[in-house]
Formats: structure tokens, sequence, C-alpha cells
């Protein structure tokens, strides 16, 4: 899809409020990777879990993992349930309380993966990736200037 934007001033765009402008960006980007999600039958605390475990087996326990995605969380997610749910469908194991994924968990997360590549490629179209790494590196200073964590998590 291409698209054109409409130029202007600098001084205009300069002048225009971050929070909405970010607020709208992350809305739109949030919203089109949980489409992609639900037709996994997945939710982003879903894709989270399966990230992190698949990138440490047999590191995260649940309380430890729970308190890594509770910051990202704005759906007050019960993340005992998301892990019940991902041991239930046979993609997560638990030995000792620590979680590992199965086969057909790391199947599920590739298939969540390329999803989610999808919409990345698609928010990526026409922006040059240092315009994109610039992008980021002001948030994450906007972030911290205003007290929170400016690292990558």
């Amino acid at each position: 899809m291409d698209v054109t934007l409409k130029e202007y001033p600098q001084e205009e765009l300069a002048a225009q409020p971050i929070g909405a402008w970010a607020g709208l960006a992350g809305r739109l980007v949030v919203g089109a990777l949980r489409e992609q999600l639900a037709v996994e039958d997945l939710t982003q605390p879903h894709w989270w879990t399966l990230n992190h475990v698949a990138g440490a087996p047999g590191r995260w326990t649940r309380a430890a993992l729970t308190e890594r995605l509770t910051a990202w969380d704005d759906l007050g997610t019960d993340f005992d349930g998301v892990y019940d749910d991902l041991v239930a469908r046979g993609w997560l194991v638990e030995d000792a309380g620590r979680m590992t994924l199965t086969d057909q968990g790391e199947a599920g997360r590739l298939r969540a993966r390329e999803r989610n590549l999808r919409v990345h490629r698609q928010v990526h179209e026409g922006v040059d990736p240092a315009d994109f790494v610039t992008t980021i590196n002001v948030l994450r200073r906007m972030v911290a200037n205003l007290g929170g964590d400016g690292d990558l998590p």
C-alpha cells in the first residue's frame, strides 16, 4: 500500500502534540497486531508469553514472567489464565515450575510471528530505517524524561 502524506512546514509539525500522535499510532499498531493474533485465537499476553519462554526455555516461572509482562499489559490480564490456556492447548509445559514450549507451542508461535511480521512490514512501509531508529530513540528519551524506563524491553 503506497501512502502519500501531505507536506507541512517544520514549525507546524514541531508544534504537534506528541501524546496524541504516539497514542494514535500505538492504538492502530496494537489493534492490527491483536487482530492478527486473534486469527490464531491468541491475545498479546499469549504472544508475549510464547516469545519469552521460547527465548529462554526453562528460565521463566509464572511469578517471574507475570512480573516481567505486567508493565506492558493494558488489559488487566489474568496471566495465570494465559499460562493455563497454553498448557491446556499443549503448547506449554511446566517442569518444577519452569516453563518450556512444546513443538506445538513453537509451531503456533511461528505462525503468530508470521502474522505479526505482516503488520510490521505494513507499519514500516515507506519509513527509512534510520528514521525509525531516530523515532524510537526520541520516544525512549521522552519516556525517560517523564520518569519511565527508556531501556529496551
